[in-house]
């Protein structure tokens, strides 16, 4: 009968046997700490994702506003979002997407505020159908944080024209 050296023999494992505390100690710390360093990660990259969603909002609204004034109203600017929505003839579509139907807008964290300028005398009938004098030569888009307090990370951002 040919003996095996130690090194090559197997050990008689019992059905019994299993994981003993000390390596489900180890175990569950690690997953504490790569959570422990993962979780806020997440959260910075979900209030990235925001802000770009909200950025991307604003250059929407401005990229509408600027098309208007320069194909539709001679150089002036839609006085609420509403008119921006309405398109230049039937059957077209309106200068900015349809969910944005307010001039206050809630968007994931943010509120989106339109605000116009005064309006200005001089402006013509626009091609959507506004009167004469009713367009504005300036306006101002800000997005705030809904979710107040010192401790908010959100920033604020707005363009005008």
């Amino acid at each position: 009968m040919m003996h095996r050296p130690a090194c090559l023999r197997r050990r008689a494992v019992a059905p019994s046997d299993g994981f003993t505390l000390v390596e489900m100690t180890l175990v569950t710390a690690l997953l504490g700490i790569v959570s422990a360093v993962a979780i806020p990660l997440m959260g910075r990259a979900q209030h990235a994702a925001l802000e770009a969603s909200t950025i991307g909002s604003l250059r929407a609204i401005h990229g509408a506003k600027v098309t208007y004034a320069e194909t539709c109203s001679g150089s002036y600017y839609a006085p609420s979002i509403v008119w921006l929505a309405r398109p230049p003839r039937p059957g077209q579509a309106g200068f900015i997407s349809p969910e944005f139907t307010a001039n206050t807008t809630d968007r994931y964290v943010y509120r989106i505020r339109f605000s116009s300028g005064p309006t200005a005398a001089t402006a013509p009938a626009t091609c959507n159908g506004l009167r004469a004098g009713r367009a504005v030569p300036s306006y101002f888009v800000g997005a705030d944080s809904i979710q107040g307090g010192n401790r908010s990370p959100y920033r604020h951002f707005g363009v005008n024209a």
